[in-house]
């Protein structure tokens, strides 16, 4: 299970965290902020925390895709089969909710510190739902790229008589229990 490269190639997805940070640090930056601060964090939950809670929550990315290309079920290997099965124990939930958690609390310093980003976003138009829009875009992705690495990290902190034990995920039932982004391909690496 440990040599399965999906598994570090999404857990290397990770560094991708920082930079859709800064791009939404950037974004909070402009314009002035609406009167109520609730209402702009009421728009970057809807759009940041909610999508990608409800799909790691109910249908679980499948880490057995790159970019815009996914593998078939078909394809899968018994032990693949095996790995998507443990995104589906409970402790995946609880990362869930703890990503979450974690975003919030990374992402309120940054939307108070959003001044300090003042002179980068001044080359922007300084239309305030146009920096929401970049944030929350921004924030969205943060949030995909600390979910999946966190669940890949519940995979990988599996104990060797868990995984012993794990059963592999029936091929027919993968298209209901997550959820597969791209063209469906036979190989991939």
């Amino acid at each position: 299970m440990k040599s399965e490269p999906f598994l570090w190639i999404h857990l290397a997805g990770l560094a991708a965290l920082p930079i859709f940070l800064q791009i939404a640090w950037i974004g909070l930056a402009v314009g002035d902020p609406l009167p109520f601060l609730w209402l702009e964090w009421l728009f970057l939950g809807a759009i940041a925390i909610v999508p990608v809670f409800w799909m790691q929550w109910t249908k679980p990315f499948d880490i057995f895709s790159l970019l815009l290309v996914a593998l078939k079920p078909s394809q899968l290997t018994p032990e693949q089969l095996k790995i998507l099965s443990l995104f589906k124990r409970p402790r995946h939930r609880l990362l869930t909710l703890l990503g979450v958690v974690l975003l919030i609390l990374i992402a309120w310093p940054i939307y108070n510190f959003a001044p300090l980003a003042a002179a980068v976003a001044a080359y922007l138009p300084q239309w305030r739902l146009l920096g929401l829009v970049i944030a929350a875009i921004a924030l969205l992705l943060s949030h995909l790229f600390l979910q999946v690495p966190l669940s890949v990290l519940g995979v990988l902190a599996t104990k060797e008589s868990d995984w012993t034990a794990t059963e592999a995920l029936v091929i027919e039932r993968i298209p209901e229990l997550f959820t597969i982004v791209g063209l469906k391909v036979n190989k991939i690496i």
